[in-house]
């Protein structure tokens, strides 16, 4: 991978909010605006807004998962400051609304817990979902972490 698009990666996983235009990114690199999109997306598989917009997804669906943010806070901490549309984009990304996809979460994880007295989690169909979201993800760096915390649980 060309080493303008990694720090670009960079920036955008170390900023999700999206406060740098494209103009600013590409200027980071020494590039127009045009080649830094030609080659991320010929690098990446998809333009940087693309990539920036599930970069988002991806950390609002560890917010939902993590934390008791409602869907508004979530959204502008994503950088998306209009909640119709980060639930639209959400749910096109994992086919479920941002509450939905949350109550879902919470209620099997607390099947997951079964009260087998020692406190251990056995696997389950939401670890399956899980694993097979993160499959299908774009975002290596978050398949290897689920599969790792999958096989540490």
């Amino acid at each position: 991978m060309d080493k303008r698009v990694e720090k670009i990666i960079q920036m955008m996983r170390e900023d999700v909010r999206g406060e740098l235009s494209l103009t600013e990114f590409a200027q980071s690199v020494n590039l127009s605006v045009w080649r830094l999109c030609h080659i991320f997306k010929s690098d990446v598989g998809m333009p940087p807004i693309r990539y920036l917009r599930l970069l988002r997804m991806e950390r609002a669906k560890v917010l939902l998962e993590s934390s008791f943010l409602s869907v508004k806070e979530i959204a502008f901490q994503v950088g998306l400051n209009d909640e119709s549309h980060f639930v639209r984009d959400f749910k096109s990304t994992y086919g479920y609304s941002p509450a939905l996809y949350r109550s879902r979460f919470r209620s099997n994880s607390t099947e997951e817990h079964n009260g087998n007295g020692n406190g251990e989690a056995e696997p389950t169909k939401l670890r399956k979902q899980v694993l097979r979201l993160a499959k299908q993800s774009v975002l290596p760096s978050l398949q290897l972490m689920v599969c790792v915390f999958s096989y540490l649980n």
